[in-house]
């Protein structure tokens, strides 16, 4: 049933238009990675904060109130670039093992930054200073960036892997 939906969206007009033009696909992928780039670039400010290795001036509030509308700007372009690069080859994409693993960690990053938000950053306004950032503070940043890193190797790999057998 999933393989009948898949088939049926890859086979509507836009996601054929992004497949079998020319131009279509090289644009959304070009913006894809820029969106990408940006968020995992401002997601890694606030982690390299969090770890003590960057913006080392700025407390973490400060930090993460600059960056954090960047970033979800950034991720909702790269979520709609991304859902278009998908339906263009949705039967591929969606057993594609790479794909598969890259949005696990996506939603893995996603568990760790609501962790954070939620729960684990509980008085972060009281981080002036790296040495005021406590250790799950530093774990947390370490485990986002680790994440968003592999989330960016899965997606260069998804290419490379695009007609293989997984």
């Amino acid at each position: 049933m999933l393989d009948t939906w898949l088939q049926a969206l890859q086979d509507s007009a836009l996601p054929t238009a992004i497949r079998e033009g020319d131009r279509l696909f090289p644009w959304i992928e070009g913006v894809h990675v820029l969106a990408l780039s940006l968020v995992v670039g401002s997601i890694a400010i606030v982690d390299m904060r969090l770890i003590g290795m960057a913006s080392r001036e700025r407390s973490v509030r400060q930090t993460t109130a600059a960056t954090l509308p960047v970033t979800w700007c950034a991720f909702a372009l790269a979520a709609i670039s991304g859902g278009l690069l998908f339906s263009s080859n949705a039967t591929t994409y969606a057993h594609n093992v790479f794909f598969q693993i890259k949005l696990l960690l996506i939603a893995a990053a996603g568990l760790n930054m609501l962790s954070f938000h939620l729960l684990l950053g509980r008085g972060a306004q009281t981080w002036l200073t790296v040495a005021d950032t406590p250790l799950r503070g530093r774990v947390v940043g370490a485990l986002s960036l680790g994440l968003w890193i592999l989330v960016v190797a899965c997606g260069r790999w998804i290419g490379f892997t695009l007609n293989a057998v997984t």
